[in-house]
């Protein structure tokens, strides 16, 4: 398993605990990735990960209620939600091929949830992807995969 693989394993786990508990839990969900016995490069990539997508949550989420059509983001299972949170994004951020950001949600799907998660997964994480590529650029100083109107 890849250091980035596990980095974004940690992350989910991270944010799911915090989807339950609330952000009182981020103190203890950052110790238990510090807490963790894989390398320190695996460790802080997850932090990243994790403090990513939480500063950005209210913009990924937006973007997946768009786009998961006939869903509503708090009916998604717990699981699912974060794996598409931690994609979003990542897919915002640019840093990494869309189709590698995009498999390993699936594979992180696969891993962690049912056996429908990957295909709708697939399928939300894909319609997003095409609508940050056709998105205009962001003005200078802001972040790539800046929300249209």
């Amino acid at each position: 398993m890849s250091k980035r693989h596990r980095s974004r394993r940690l992350a989910l786990q991270a944010l799911c605990c915090i989807d339950v508990q609330g952000e009182k839990s981020l103190d203890l969900v950052q110790e238990f990735i510090d807490d963790s016995d894989d390398p320190l490069e695996t460790r802080l990539t997850a932090r990243d990960f994790l403090q990513g997508v939480l500063a950005e949550r209210d913009l990924c989420d937006r973007l997946l209620k768009r786009h998961a059509k006939h869903w509503n983001l708090d009916r998604l299972a717990l699981v699912d939600r974060n794996i598409l949170r931690l994609a979003v994004y990542e897919l915002r951020s640019g840093k990494v091929p869309k189709k590698v950001v995009i498999n390993e949600a699936l594979v992180l799907a696969q891993e962690f949830s049912t056996a429908e998660s990957p295909r709708f997964v697939n399928g939300v994480l894909d319609a997003i992807a095409r609508e940050l590529e056709t998105a205009e650029p962001p003005p200078p100083g802001e972040p790539a995969g800046h929300e249209t109107k």
